[in-house]
């Protein structure tokens, strides 16, 4: 009797327990999963969809051209089992909330999301929040919403429009070129941008010029001036003549007089917190980071950090953002921080304000820490060496914006003799202000002696200069970034995968951080130029992302905009086809044979440049790789010279000629000495602003003469 009892017990606890269904949340990822699930308790279940589940294939177009561009959409390959895992949830589901991230390819997720488990369009279910931390998403479950239609749809257009571009231009690409070439609205104004640049360093013409520096004297004190001009009015030197001419009007033995002295407070404001593109910008520059790198770093500080404080928890905001805008209560939170800290003369009354680029769509905040007192200092031990120096950045940006003014006495004096004008400019920090969290450089007071008009100072010295105007320098990284952003070109999620895309197809290649395009980019470009002038004008590729904000804005329908920009780009494609003539990738005989066949060797280009192959390929597949001779006796055997090779990875080392009989190798540049100290080889070494040439060995080092 008793074990009947137990067992009637037991079921109805089972199905007590089964009819307690938990709320069921879709994110993107698992580590948001995980930092939200804990946030949530026990009545919800968070899983993620590791991203998109849907989209269009990749063996055909996917869009239905005849019937208003309907996309067709189809399961990733290899999500079968997520698509499997998040039906059986829902169906056990109480409710479905969709928490895919804050913005338009967020927005899509959700709505694919929704389509596969069929759930209703009018439901509001869609949870949006700006940070990871416990209140944020506590608080955007208090209000779902329902699935902006005119997000998903901006978002539409804008894969849509790629497909169309991408799928009828690749083609031709394949055929009149090589295989495996793309081509794409904003990655094909990138490549144009990056050739346009390396022209005009090409057809550059550099100018002559001259400039006088001089040390002066008064008293015991020197200090140092420039040539400014005669007669109060500026001059430019433009060669050793007019040098010449002013030193004539030069009596050395005199004074000069100090003809006027000004004396100004100039205040220096802070920057704005980051965008996207300013994070991106920033990072590259002083960090030394690759675009996808930062935006990989940067994605885990949002998503969840385990601070040994229960949860872990987003320590920034949403870091795909065009906006400057700062939520109030961050405001606050920062000023309190900074009157503790620094003090109330620190703490801006009313903190700069950014000015939104064309198009912005201040939609989210600005790039912040999700609190002022997660101080870089305090969260190092939770992070990774990546983490820890965005994240510096990042909460010192924010901070310095809601900061004072440095302010800065300046001064200016001109020197005057027989109408020749040397200028010295000084300067000294009076406040810090923002600069006591976020420096933009490395500047140094200038300190001038006390002077005053009518005092007199010698010239002791003097240092005339010539130069050469220089070409504009190659882009960056980080000011490519900031062309295609003042120009309109992309969003802040297209830029790091664009950046990608040049480089995986060896249109540009990455030479000191600097894009230098390469031969094959150069034919795709001109191919493009000549027969689709609309996919390389960045005016008209900027106003196409305009009309994606107006589409977002619900003032255009996405079919419209699609279609105006299709029907004349179809007409370039037919044209294309039958005008662009076979380009023949020749190739350039290398001057030897074959070792195993004896047939000619070819000079061919590859993933990471040109290569040697034997010409009778596939038949024979010999290949070797280019190397360029330094003309520097190997340091080891001393019989065969030192050749720059790559290694797999593209990345230089140095070897002997004579390898294999010789194992000589070096990923720094040996320059044909030998230290004094040691005797051992000395190398050329990159550092930060320069080269040093260094002993392996030891500490001996020496600057290379610039």
């Amino acid at each position: 009797m008793a074990t009947k009892t137990t067992k009637l017990t037991a079921k109805k606890t089972t199905r007590r327990r089964s009819k307690t269904k938990k709320n069921l949340v879709i994110v993107e990822s698992p580590s948001k999963a995980k930092t939200i699930g804990k946030f949530l308790g026990r009545s919800y279940k968070v899983v993620a969809s590791l991203g998109h589940i849907r989209d269009l294939p990749k063996s055909r177009m996917g869009v239905d051209i005849e019937n208003d561009y309907t996309p067709d959409y189809i399961s990733i390959r290899g999500k079968g089992d997520v698509i499997k895992e998040l039906r059986k949830d829902a169906k056990n589901a109480k409710a479905v909330y969709l928490a895919s991230d804050p913005d338009r390819e967020g927005e899509a997720i959700a709505w694919h999301v929704s389509n596969i488990l069929k759930l209703d369009d009018d439901q509001k279910n869609r949870v949006t929040f700006n940070e990871i931390t416990k209140d944020a998403v506590k608080e955007a479950f208090k209000e779902p919403r329902e699935i902006n239609m005119d997000l998903v749809d901006a978002q539409q257009a804008r894969r849509v429009l790629d497909r169309l571009v991408g799928y009828s231009i690749s083609p031709i690409l394949w055929k009149k070129v090589k295989k495996g070439l793309s081509a794409g609205r904003v990655q094909s104004v990138a490549l144009y941008l990056i050739i346009q640049r390396e022209n005009e360093i090409k057809n550059f013409k550099p100018e002559e010029y001259w400039t006088i520096d001089a040390d002066f004297k008064k008293g015991k004190e020197e200090f140092k001036a420039s040539f400014y001009g005669e007669n109060g009015k500026k001059v430019s030197l433009k060669n050793n003549d007019d040098v010449q001419a002013i030193f004539s009007k030069i009596d050395k033995k005199k004074d000069f007089d100090v003809t006027k002295v000004t004396k100004k407070e100039r205040r220096r404001q802070p920057q704005p917190p980051y965008t996207t593109s300013t994070m991106q910008q920033d990072a590259n520059r002083r960090l030394n980071f690759r675009t996808r790198k930062t935006m990989m770093a940067a994605q885990m500080l949002y998503e969840g950090i385990d601070i040994k404080e229960g949860a872990p928890v987003g320590l920034i905001t949403y870091m795909r953002t065009d906006s400057t805008r700062v939520a109030s209560i961050a405001k606050h939170e920062a000023s309190n921080y900074i009157h503790e800290n620094y003090g109330a003369e620190y703490a801006a009354i009313k903190p700069v304000k950014g000015k939104l680029p064309e198009g912005a769509q201040d939609a989210h905040e600005a790039i912040r820490p999700t609190s002022v007192y997660r101080t870089p200092a305090k969260m190092k031990q939770y992070l990774t060496s990546d983490q820890y120096k965005l994240y510096n950045l990042i909460w010192s940006r924010f901070v310095a914006s809601q900061m004072t003014a440095e302010v800065i006495d300046t001064m200016s004096v001109n020197l005057q003799q027989n109408g020749v004008d040397f200028r010295a400019n000084g300067s000294k920090v009076k406040f810090p202000g923002f600069t006591k969290v976020y420096k933009r450089g490395t500047e140094k007071d200038n300190l001038l002696p006390e002077l005053t008009e009518g005092d007199k100072a010698k010239m002791i010295k003097d240092d005339p200069a010539q130069h050469f105007t220089q070409p504009p320098a190659r882009y960056t990284e980080a000011a490519l970034i900031k062309t295609l952003e003042e120009n309109g070109v992309g969003r802040p999620s297209t830029y790091a995968p664009t950046l990608d895309t040049i480089q995986r197809r060896y249109y540009v290649r990455l030479v000191s951080r600097h894009f230098e395009p390469t031969e094959l980019g150069e034919i795709v470009n001109r191919i493009i130029e000549k027969q689709f002038p609309d996919i390389v004008n960045v005016q008209f590729t900027a106003d196409i992302e305009g009309k994606l904000d107006e589409i977002e804005e619900g003032k255009q329908n996405w079919i419209n905009v699609v279609d105006k920009f299709y029907q004349p780009f179809s007409k370039e494609v037919d044209a294309a086809e039958e005008e662009v003539d076979k380009i023949e990738m020749k190739d350039e005989l290398a001057g030897t044979d074959c070792e195993i066949c004896g047939a000619p060797m070819v000079i061919k280009m590859g993933r990471y440049g040109k290569f040697y192959a034997c010409s009778r390929f596939p038949n024979c597949r010999n290949t070797k790789a280019i190397v360029k001779d330094t003309g520097i006796t190997c340091p080891k055997c001393g019989q065969g010279t030192v050749v720059e090779r790559k290694s797999k990875k593209n990345r230089t080392f140095y070897g002997c000629s004579r390898y294999p009989d010789c194992d000589f190798v070096s990923w720094d540049k040996p320059i044909g000495r030998n230290c004094p100290k040691d005797g051992h080889f000395l190398v050329e070494k990159k550092v930060k602003g320069g080269k040093q040439v260094v002993c392996p060995n030891g500490d001996y080092k020496e600057e290379v003469q610039k």
